[in-house]
């Protein structure tokens, strides 16, 4: 089962519930941080990391001596990586998406692959828990092919749980496509109901189900559990706020551990996920039928 933790914005306590569900999990669980861009479940997980490889993306490499200036290049790549002006051809490497699109169409073959790092990817264990994460390289802009290395390690023997990057934009649905579920975590405020809003737009379109898991459930108002239950959204848990919590949080401690009366909520988390996931194959195989 994949399980990816997402929101619509950042510092709704995403990582915390990850990494809580990973711990209550244990051995079952791998836990794969997917936010490349500013990893941190490890503050909190603590993992000894055993091995690190460079994750590199193929970039234009074009011979002059060959390239008649013709354009085609510059007018297959969306992203304006490589363009022809006058006599230069003229290569961005930070904006190339790797497609290869540029070789594969220029009538000369005056363009070839080349590379360049875009981040690292490292494995290792927290206690008994499977970690896996990628760190983006200083300067970056473009982290889904790091997020997709990071997904390329999903062990299919375990409970994979992604802790994806917050709001709704290419390294979120990146992250998401393929799971069997995804939570999205909020808190009750205005802001916290806004990026919801926008978030379940964005993954409803994937037809993963989904849920939500309220944070701090006790310090706004109640329009996040209305929106849940105008749009049938299975509400997973409320997590009030919690002073041990905060102060376990400040010195990189687990939810669990500082609280772990929360231990049985992330088990029922589980079982209500699994619930889900199971009466929507019922449905669906009821229709096929």
């Amino acid at each position: 089962m994949i399980i990816s933790v997402a929101s619509g914005k950042g510092g709704t306590g995403k990582t915390t519930v990850a990494t809580s569900l990973a711990a209550v999990f244990g051995c079952r669980a791998q836990l794969l941080d997917c936010d490349v861009e500013e990893p941190n479940c490890h503050i909190l997980m603590k993992p000894v990391f055993e091995a690190s490889e460079s994750i590199p993306v193929p970039v234009p490499i074009v011979d002059l001596d060959k390239c008649t200036l013709c354009g085609k290049c510059g007018e297959v790549c969306r992203f304006s990586a490589i363009v022809v002006i006058g006599n230069q051809v003229l290569t961005f490497p930070e904006m190339c998406h790797g497609c290869g699109g540029c070789s594969l169409l220029c009538p000369e073959q005056a363009i070839h692959e080349g590379s360049r790092e875009l981040g690292v990817l490292e494995t290792g264990f927290a206690g008994p828990v499977e970690f896996v994460r990628g760190v983006l390289r200083i300067g970056e802009a473009m982290s889904p092919p790091l997020i997709r290395a990071v997904k390329s390690k999903i062990n299919p023997n375990k409970t994979a749980i992604l802790d994806a990057p917050p709001g709704a934009s290419c390294p979120v649905i990146n992250t998401v496509s393929g799971s069997d579920f995804i939570i999205m975590v909020t808190e009750p405020t205005p802001f916290g109901l806004h990026d919801l809003r926008i978030a379940v737009e964005a993954i409803s379109h994937l037809a993963i189900p989904f849920g939500v898991i309220l944070n701090r459930s006790d310090v706004g108002d109640n329009e996040v559990q209305k929106f849940c239950a105008q749009r049938a959204i299975p509400l997973l848990a409320e997590i009030p706020y919690n002073r041990l919590i905060a102060e376990g949080y400040a010195k990189g401690d687990l939810l669990v551990t500082s609280a772990p009366e929360y231990i049985r909520l992330f088990l029922q988390v589980f079982e209500r996920i699994r619930e889900l996931i199971e009466g929507r194959r019922s449905v669906s195989k009821d229709a096929a039928s």
